[in-house]
C-alpha cells in the first residue's frame, strides 16, 4: 500500500496544527526570561499595551486562574521565579503575528539575578538516587557481587563516557491554536503526539471536566517524543485565548524550540565489565549521572539496557541526578536505551579487544536465556540471528581487529558493530468498528507522527475483517473519538491495533458495530520480558589529516516481530539509523556557562545529517513469530533504529584510527587532538 495521507501531504492538503483556518484568530508572542535563576521585580507593559493591535499582555502580574497544584514547567505566570533562561515570564496577544512579535519586544522585565549552576559533573554535590526512571523503572537494581566478579575477571574494562544535551528537532515546529466557545468549552488544535493525552492534561490544568476539552491533530510533522505531552506554547495558546477572548494561535520558532519544548539530558556513563579467560562476562557495573530541572524531576532510564542485554552473574545499575537551572529534559528517541547503549556497546568493544576476541563472538557467547536482571522468561529474543545474519551480509567474516591499518589514499578505513533493544510495550486502548456506506470506518484516538499510523491500521483492520484495504476507512487525530495512548515509546501499532482488531471481530459477530477496550486484555498478559532486537554495523572512512568523518554504509537486522508494512517498516528503520549517525558525529547543544541556556539554538549552528552524510543505509529484519505480544504479532519499530547506531559508528572510528573518542559527538576536533 502506498500511504493514505501521502497524496494529502505532497499537495499540500494536509492541515497541520498551525494552519487550521478560524474566524477572528488572534495570535501571541512569548517573552522569556533573560536570567537563568532569580526572581521577577518588575514587568512595564504600557509600551506593548500602546502598540498597534496589541489585545493583551499576561504575566505573573495578573496570574491566570489554573487548577491547584499545576505542574511547575506548564503552571505559566504562577510565580515571578525564574527557573531557567527562556522560560516563558510573559506574553503578547495582537491580531496579527508581527504585531505580537513587535509588541513583545516592548514588555520591559526587570530581575533580582541570583547564581545560577547549569553544569552536570560527575562529583556534583546535588546528586541523589531518584525513586524511579522513565517511565517507572527502579533507578537502581542489583544481582551478584560486581567487586568479586570483577577481581576474578581475566579481562576488565573500567571506562567513562558522555553524552551531549540534544534536541528533537522536527520538521513542523510546536504549533498549537486555541478556541473557546462561548459556553466554556475548549477546542486546541495542537501540535501532538497523543490527542487523548493532552486532552487530559489540559482539562487537569485548567480545572475542567475532560469531556469540555477538544484536542485535534489530524497530522504531525515529526516530534521524536517532544511532542509526547503539552508544552508551554500549548499552555500559553489556551490562556491566552482565554484572556482575550478570541482564538489564538502560537507558533514556536525554531530557536524557542531549544528552550521550552524538552530535550535529551547529557550523561556521564562509567561501565564496569568483567570477563573470564574464555570471555564470558563476570561482571557488568552500569552507573549513569544525568540532570533535571529545579521545576520537575524527570529522571531517563539510561542504564535500564544493561538489564537486559547479556548474561552474567553480577549485575549493578544505578541512576544519578541533579536538579540544575535548566529546563526540563524529556523524551527524545530512544529515551535512556539510546544513551545507555551507546557506552554499554562501546565498552562491550573495548571488553573484545583487551580479551582478543571478535566483538560479534563475544556478544554472541554471552547471550542471556532469559532476563539477566530479573530472570524473566522473554517472548521472543533473536539477537544472535540479528548478529550472525549481520555478520554475514556485510562481510564481517576475516576481519584484520588491528586498528589503524587498512588505507585508501588518505583515508583510513574501519568496521565496527554494536547491538541494540528497545522494550515491546503496549497500553490500554479503544477502538470501535463500524459498518458504513459498504464498508468499514474504524475509529481511534491514534495520532500518525508521520510513521504511517493511518496505513498500518488500515491493513490491520482489513486483516481482521477479511476484506480489502479500499473498504477500510480510519478515523484518528481527534480526542472525541475512542480514546488511545500516544505515539510513543515504540507502543503505538501495538496498543492501538490491540484495540483495532478486537473491534473489528465483534463488528463481524455483531454484524453492525464492534466496540473493543483492552485494558483488562493488557492486565492479564504474561509477565514476560518484551523486547525488540537489532544488530547495527558501520563501516566508515577517516581523513589522515583532517579528522572528517564519513559513514559509507550503515546496516541493521532487526527482530521486531511481524512487519506490518515493509515500507513503513525500513522507513523508520532507516530513520532511527540516520539519527544516530547524527548522533555520533555532530549532535550536540552547547550549555551556556555564564549566561544559561543554550547558546547553538538554530539549526545553522545544531548539525543534523543532511542527504549528503548519507551515503548507504540498509535495513533488514529476522522473520519472528511471537504470540506473546498481541493479535498482531508486533513490537515497535520507531526507535530501536537509533539505539545501536552510534556505538557501531563510534566502534568503527576506532577501528580505523586506533583511537577511542569516548565523549560525543566524534568530531574532527576530537580526533585530532
Amino acid at each position: 500500500m502506498n500511504r493514505i495521507e501521502g497524496h494529502d501531504k505532497v499537495t499540500g492538503r494536509a492541515t497541520y496544527a498551525a494552519e487550521y483556518p478560524v474566524e477572528g484568530v488572534t495570535y501571541a508572542y512569548p517573552v522569556q526570561a533573560e536570567i537563568a535563576r532569580g526572581r521577577i521585580t518588575s514587568i512595564d507593559m504600557a509600551g506593548a499595551l500602546a502598540m498597534p493591535g496589541v489585545l493583551t499582555v499576561l504575566s505573573s502580574e495578573d496570574p491566570p486562574a489554573l487548577a491547584p497544584g499545576a505542574d511547575p514547567e506548564l503552571g505559566l505566570f504562577q510565580s515571578r521565579e525564574v527557573a531557567y533562561r527562556g522560560q516563558i515570564v510573559a506574553a503578547v496577544v495582537a491580531d496579527t503575528y508581527e504585531d505580537a512579535r513587535a509588541a513583545a519586544r516592548a514588555v520591559r522585565v526587570s530581575y533580582q539575578e541570583d547564581p545560577h549552576d547549569v553544569r552536570l559533573r560527575g562529583d556534583h554535590p546535588g546528586l541523589y538516587r531518584p525513586e524511579k526512571v522513565n517511565p517507572f523503572y527502579p533507578a537502581d537494581t542489583e544481582k551478584g557481587d560486581v567487586a568479586a566478579g570483577l577481581a576474578a575477571a581475566a579481562f576488565t574494562v573500567d571506562v567513562t563516557y558522555t553524552t551531549p544535551a540534544m534536541h528533537n528537532n522536527p520538521m513542523e515546529p510546536h504549533a498549537t491554536l486555541a478556541v473557546w466557545s462561548g459556553d466554556g468549552d475548549l477546542t486546541v488544535y495542537d501540535a501532538t503526539q497523543g490527542v487523548s493525552t493532552a486532552r487530559d492534561m489540559i482539562a487537569k490544568l485548567l480545572g475542567l471536566p475532560a469531556e469540555r476539552v477538544r484536542v485535534v491533530c489530524r497530522h504531525v510533522g515529526g516530534g521524536f517524543g517532544s511532542k509526547g505531552v503539552i508544552r508551554p506554547g500549548t499552555v500559553l495558546a489556551v490562556l491566552a485565548a482565554r484572556a482575550a477572548g478570541r482564538p489564538v494561535k502560537v507558533a514556536l520558532t525554531r530557536q524557542q524550540l531549544f528552550d521550552v519544548t524538552g530535550y535529551r539530558t547529557p550523561t556521564i556513563q562509567r561501565v564496569r565489565l568483567g570477563a573470564d579467560a574464555d570471555g564470558r562476562l563476570t561482571a557488568v557495573d552500569h552507573e549513569v549521572a544525568e540532570q533535571s530541572s529545579t521545576l520537575v524531576e524527570f529522571a531517563e532510564q539510561t542504564a535500564t539496557p544493561a538489564r537486559t542485554m547479556y548474561e552474567t552473574p553480577a549485575l549493578r545499575t544505578a541512576h544519578r541526578l541533579v536538579r540544575l537551572d535548566v529546563a526540563t529534559p524529556s523524551w527524545m528517541r530512544a529515551p535512556g536505551e539510546c544513551p545507555g547503549m551507546y557506552a554499554l556497546e562501546s565498552a562491550m568493544d573495548e571488553l573484545a579487544i583487551a580479551a582478543g576476541m571478535d566483538p560479534v563472538e563475544l556478544r554472541v557467547l554471552n547471550d542471556p536465556e532469559t532476563e539477566p536482571a530479573g530472570g524473566r522468561p522473554f517472548s521472543s529474543r533473536n539477537l544472535v540471528a540479528c548478529l550472525l545474519e549481520g555478520a554475514r551480509r556485510f562481510g564481517w567474516e576475516g576481519r584484520d581487529p588491528t586498528p589503524g591499518v587498512r588505507r585508501q589514499g588518505r583515508w583510513l578505513i574501519g568496521t565496527g558493530v554494536a547491538s541494540s533493544t528497545y522494550p515491546a510495550m503496549r497500553r490500554p486502548s479503544q477502538a470501535t468498528a463500524t459498518v458504513e456506506n459498504g464498508g468499514y470506518v474504524v475509529r481511534v484516538a491514534a495520532v500518525d507522527l508521520g510513521t504511517g499510523a493511518r496505513t498500518a491500521l488500515t491493513r490491520i483492520a482489513a486483516t481482521a475483517l477479511g476484506v480489502p484495504p479500499e473498504q477500510v476507512r480510519v478515523e484518528l487525530g481527534d480526542s472525541d473519538l475512542p480514546a488511545a495512548p500516544l505515539a510513543g515509546g515504540s507502543m503505538g501499532t501495538a496498543s492501538w491495533g490491540s484495540a483495532v482488531v478486537a473491534a473489528c471481530e465483534e463488528a463481524l459477530r455483531d454484524g453492525k458495530h464492534g466496540a473493543a477496550d483492552t485494558t483488562d486484555a493488557i492486565k492479564a498478559q504474561e509477565d514476560l520480558a518484551r523486547h525488540s532486537f537489532g544488530a547495527q554495523f558501520a563501516r566508515v572512512r577517516v581523513d589522515m589529516d583532517t579528522g572528517e568523518v564519513r559513514v559509507s554504509h550503515l546496516l541493521g537486522i532487526f527482530a521486531a516481530g511481524r512487519i506490518i508494512d515493509e515500507d513503513l517498516a525500513r522507513s523508520q528503520f532507516v530513520g532511527g539509523m540516520t539519527m544516530g549517525l547524527g548522533m555520533a558525529l555532530m549532535e550536540a547543544t552547547v550549555t551556556d556557562d555564564e549566561f544559561g541556556g543554550f547558546s547553538n539554538h538554530d539549526l545553522a549552528q545544531y548539525h543534523v545529517p543532511v542527504c549528503a552524510d548519507v551515503e548507504r543505509i540498509d535495513a533488514a529484519w529476522i522473520e519472528e513469530d511471537d504470540r506473546h505480544l498481541n493479535p498482531m504479532g508486533a513490537k515497535g519499530i520507531g526507535e530501536i533504529g537509533i539505539v545501536g547506531t552510534a556505538a557501531a559508528i563510534g566502534n568503527a572510528v576506532y577501528h580505523a584510527t586506533g583511537i577511542r573518542v569516548r565523549d560525543l559527538p566524534i568530531t574532527p576536533a576530537r580526533l585530532l587532538a
